[in-house]
This record gives structure tokens, C-alpha cells and sequence, in this order.
């Protein structure tokens, strides 16, 4: 049996960005719409850049519930993974754009000197509130 990641563990994780996310919200058809994507966690939240009126973001304008994961390794001794579940709240508007957008290129090394001014035009972010973590780390007795 795999150990758990601690709260801490799961937000070392994450920050250290050994992959794409995998996103997943539901379609209007019922079926699950996963895809791969890049993301950054402020505090609890993780947030998704994308293009506004995509599918996820229809999808999870019509129904927040998502999830959300991330695996590392290789080998069953060395995999880590966490699924988030969660609730997606869609961002649009100008303001709240260009502060992401900004946070979104400090995370990536940007100074502040060179930070945007303006949000890319067609721009959205996904929010995404966790309601529930699971983890696992088979690098460790559980």
C-alpha cells in the first residue's frame, strides 16, 4: 500500500511541476473531457491558462465539478501522484486577467520589470477550489 502525501507534500508537488496537469471536467454529453495542460497553485488553488470559450471552459461553466492529475516516475517504486477534486470557477474579465497572467510569468523566473501589462487577447483561467486530495507515494511504505 502506497503512503499518503502530507497537505505540505501535496503543495511541494505540485509547485515542483514534474509534468502537465491533466484536467478533466464533463461534457455536455456526459462523457469525461480530459486534457493535459499547464497550471500554477496560489495558496490551495491551482489555475489552468487557456483560451476563453474552449471546451473545458464551457464544460466547467456548466458544471464546476473537475478534477485534477499529476503523476511522477517510472517504475512502481517510484511513482507519486496526487488527484485533486474540485470546484472550477471561470476567469475572464480584464482585471483578474492581468493579475494571473502576471503571476502566471513570475512563477515562470519573468522580473517584474518584464511582467505583462496587458492579458493576452481571448484569455481565460480555470480556477480550481479543491474539496478533496488524494495522494500516493509508492516510494514509501504506507
Amino acid at each position: 500500500m502506497p503512503a499518503q502525501l502530507t497537505p505540505e507534500e501535496v503543495n511541494e508537488f505540485l509547485d515542483s511541476r514534474p509534468g502537465w496537469i491533466t484536467f478533466t471536467s464533463v461534457g455536455s454529453d456526459g462523457y469525461p473531457h480530459s486534457v493535459p495542460i499547464g497550471y500554477f497553485r496560489v495558496d490551495d488553488a491551482v489555475y489552468i491558462g487557456c483560451r476563453d470559450r474552449t471546451q473545458k471552459v464551457l464544460n466547467a461553466q456548466r458544471n464546476p465539478k473537475v478534477s485534477l492529475s499529476l503523476e511522477s516516475g517510472s517504475t512502481m517504486q517510484d511513482i507519486k501522484g496526487i488527484l485533486i477534486q474540485g470546484d472550477a470557477t471561470v476567469i475572464n474579465t480584464p482585471d483578474a486577467l492581468l493579475e494571473l497572467t502576471r503571476e502566471a510569468a513570475r512563477r515562470r523566473g519573468a522580473p517584474e520589470a518584464a511582467l505583462p501589462t496587458e492579458p493576452p487577447p481571448g484569455a481565460a483561467y480555470i480556477k480550481v477550489t479543491p474539496t478533496k486530495v488524494i495522494s500516493w507515494d509508492y516510494s514509501r511504505p504506507g
